[in-house]
């Protein structure tokens, strides 16, 4: 019998040393595309003896109806802010014990509190900020096109060039903003308004797309697209560990009438069944040397104050608007428990998608 057991005993240990043996934690990342570093994920997971999985979402709302479905198994989720309210209203996500994230108070820039809806963290740990304008080819758009306003998606001379996000409240915010309304307006006659402009623009658009304008930019396919920040400044500086190289031929303007500014934000689901390293990835992300990597491979900031320090002085003025652009910005904030304010906007964007 002891024979037996002492066989028993080698076998389980070779299984182990085989890689037979339990498996490593998974952390479960509900996210944008492209948007932690490669390195990043690997350096947290040989901290903490960890793997992380990726899911990824191409708007708020894809993210919201899933969940809303029933979908579960995430532990870490990164919604805009304006989104946040109604996930806290319907339960999604969980209240924050600071006491286990001591890197955000401590690292936070301040100077990024008014871009966030809930400057309390609640619910909500601010991951990085976008800012949406349109990208485009410098030397392609046609004589006298001016991608600084948003009167460019009415020139005819894009038509079938040009690419919204497939975004609710980016593309309607697009058309009051145009007409000088709040991006925020819940008046039904602006909201209206702004669904006759963008109905003017929308036979000049070839499709509403949040993932596939970054190539279609790139490649000529389009001559101008609609989107965040993050995505087109990481098409302009390329990539030369991936042998992607810089594209200063594509530009990115932010149009003068206003433009919106959204904070993506790290919040725990409610269902979260790796608690301790979701607040563990939180703490990292904070931590300045993590975050200076980050930035660099989203392209956007993290508003986490030693690490924009670290940036190169070029690069951190390539991704950071300077306060005079700022001011033209305008925070996409949430409509929480303004359910008729939800149904406008719902309404409004179906008129918009079903039109032809």
């Amino acid at each position: 019998m002891k024979s037996i057991q002492s066989l028993a005993g080698v076998a389980l240990a070779l299984g182990v040393i085989a890689g037979c043996g339990p498996q490593k934690p998974e952390l479960h990342i509900y996210t944008w595309s492209d948007y932690i570093a490669p390195d990043v994920i690997k350096g947290f997971e040989e901290k903490n003896g960890c793997k992380i999985v990726i899911d990824t979402f191409d708007s708020n709302e894809t993210m919201y109806a899933k969940l809303k479905a029933g979908a579960t198994g995430y532990d870490i989720i990164m919604p805009s802010s304006y989104q946040i309210g109604t996930m806290v209203a319907e339960g999604m996500i969980q209240k924050l014990d600071h006491d286990k994230i001591p890197n955000v108070r401590k690292n936070f820039a301040k100077e990024f509190a008014g871009q966030i809806v809930d400057a309390s963290f609640t619910y909500n740990v601010p991951y990085a900020v976008t800012y949406t304008g349109f990208a485009y080819l410098k030397e392609k758009l046609p004589q006298g096109a001016d991608a600084n306003t948003w009167n460019i998606l009415a020139n005819p001379a894009l038509k079938g060039q040009i690419s919204l996000l497939d975004d609710q409240r980016e593309v309607i915010g697009a058309g009051l903003m145009s007409l000088g309304f709040s991006v925020n307006s819940t008046n039904p006659d602006e909201i209206n308004k702004a669904v006759e402009q963008v109905l003017k623009w929308k036979p000049n658009i070839r499709k509403f797309d949040a993932e596939s304008y970054k190539t279609e930019v790139a490649s000529g396919a389009i001559l101008l697209g609609h989107g965040y920040s993050t995505d087109v400044i990481q098409l302009i500086v390329g990539d030369e560990e991936e042998g992607v190289k810089p594209r200063e031929d594509i530009g990115f303007a932010l149009p003068k009438e206003g433009f919106s500014i959204s904070f993506d934000e790290m919040v725990i689901a409610k269902d979260a069944k790796q608690i301790d390293l979701a607040y563990a990835f939180i703490n990292y992300i904070y931590e300045p040397e993590v975050a200076k990597e980050n930035m660099e491979y989203i392209c956007g900031p993290n508003p986490v104050g030693p690490a924009i320090a670290l940036l190169d002085e070029d690069y951190r003025k390539r991704i950071i608007p300077d306060d005079e652009v700022l001011k033209r910005g305008q925070v996409l904030r949430g409509f929480d428990n303004k359910p008729e304010v939800l149904e406008l906007y719902n309404k409004a964007w179906d008129r918009i998608k079903a039109s032809k």
